[in-house]
């Protein structure tokens, strides 16, 4: 993805000092919590409030910003909103520029490269104005660093592996049983689809184009992507790597997934243009908060299964992600009013009642309870699906350094030179570490 180059310039400049500003929060500890929320003013006031998404997201968002309004009449909300490819380009440009939005819509790759760049407000010194004790803690804890809270997480979801129940009642297939399969299990059910589908079926989406299916393949053999201390480091192995890969080059060149060629097609194309939405694949792997614009994509049924498992793996691989977080602007001249507009998306059944499910089943326990019986048929068995897997759940994977946002862009390259054969397994392996671990460094230079 191209970056401007004011973008590109305070990525560089930013990236200075990154880590010694992580550093000093950890020496520091969390300046203790206000016990009341910042003072209101009585004159107009005006905050900024960027998010990303699609229309269907831009239109939620809207009637939220209207709703908020009109209990706070002298509060406007001034809304800048793009699509996920532009988004980290337009924000790293206005903050380059000194004038970061209020609110901020942040991903969990980028909060702390954010965060240590001294551009996220820590919200705890919110005090009440922004309460987050309905949070469990594990999961408020995604948003924090050092123990500074730089996020409210928005939703929750999780990894998961979608199969076409129509599709395999179709061929003769039975649907797997998702408590016990194997990554072998599905090999041989893809190979079994694909041989029964003549071409007009593969078994399986391929996956490698992004993380969280390595965050789970690593946890299932015991180990994590980043350090557990939080240092900027990969742990990962290139042995655990590279067999993740050779998984995927072996399963294709038995006829599993799609050709190469077709499935880097597919990628760039979006989720209504992917396998599973067009009802040409039997399984792929996405996020269990991508269920529903699959199903409206496919028309067909589709089941959301467990992700499959090395025979013996870790129990606790499976791990709730945040969609995403709400964020502030450390230099927000409006703290009380950004407060008082984080409480109400985060914590209030009237933005429930408009958010539904949209940006991820609710990360706020309360109002989870509230919304579910609310929520249409397809987000219910969301909602079912994430208590479902509870006992396979463990601790999230440590936090994305900064600098770490590279990894999506990075494991692509890698993944497409395997399937291409333009680099072993091995390879791939040895080169995502050491690309990685630069993007790391460079950050903390």
């Amino acid at each position: 993805m191209r970056r401007t180059r004011s973008a590109q310039r305070w990525l560089m400049l930013t990236s200075v000092g990154a880590a010694t500003a992580l550093a000093l929060t950890a020496c520091a500890g969390s300046a203790e919590t206000p016990s009341t929320a910042p003072t209101l003013s009585d004159e107009p006031v005006t905050l900024t409030f960027t998010w990303w998404g699609n229309d269907v997201r831009h239109g939620i968002t809207e009637e939220l910003i209207a709703a908020f309004e009109a209990e706070h009449e002298n509060i406007t909300i001034e809304p800048q909103f793009t699509d996920w490819a532009g988004y980290w380009d337009k924000l790293a440009t206005t903050v380059a520029a000194g004038d970061a939005p209020d609110i901020i819509q942040m991903d969990e790759k980028q909060l702390s490269t954010y965060a240590a760049n001294g551009v996220l407000l820590d919200l705890g010194t919110l005090g009440e104005g922004l309460p987050t004790s309905d949070f469990p803690e594990a999961v408020l804890g995604t948003g924090a660093l050092d123990g500074t809270q730089y996020g409210v997480p928005v939703g929750i979801n999780t990894y998961t592996y979608m199969a076409n129940a129509d599709v395999l009642a179709d061929l003769g297939i039975e649907l797997p049983d998702d408590e016990t399969w194997t990554w072998d299990d599905l090999n041989a059910i893809a190979e079994e689809v694909s041989a029964a589908g003549g071409g007009t079926v593969v078994g399986s989406q391929s996956w490698g184009f992004e993380d969280g299916g390595l965050n789970n393949w690593l946890r299932q053999n015991g180990e994590s992507l980043f350090a557990e201390d939080g240092s900027p480091e990969v742990a990962a192995t290139e042995a655990t790597l590279a067999a993740w890969w050779q998984n995927l080059l072996d399963v294709t060149e038995a006829g599993g997934t799609p050709e190469p060629s077709a499935t880097i097609e597919r990628e760039s194309a979006g989720l209504a243009e992917s396998f599973t939405a067009t009802n040409q694949s039997a399984f792929g792997p996405w996020w269990s908060n991508q269920v529903a614009a699959l199903r409206e994509a496919s028309g067909q049924n589709l089941v959301p299964l467990r992700v499959p498992t090395l025979e013996g793996g870790d129990d606790g691989a499976a791990y709730y992600k945040p969609s995403m977080f709400w964020s502030a602007s450390a230099k927000t001249e409006h703290p009380g009013e950004v407060a008082l507009f984080l409480d109400f998306l985060a914590n209030s059944e009237e933005a429930a009642d408009l958010l539904l499910a949209e940006r991820g089943v609710p990360a706020n326990e309360k109002i989870r309870e509230y919304i579910t019986p609310k929520l249409d048929e397809v987000n219910q068995e969301v909602v079912d699906f994430l208590d479902l897997i509870a006992p396979r759940v463990g601790d999230a994977p440590p936090a994305t350094p900064p600098g770490g946002g590279a990894i999506e862009t990075i494991i692509d390259q890698q993944t497409q030179r395997v399937l291409f054969g333009e680099a072993t397994p091995e390879q791939a392996a040895a080169d995502f570490i050491e690309e990685l671990q630069r993007a790391l460094d460079d950050a903390a230079i």
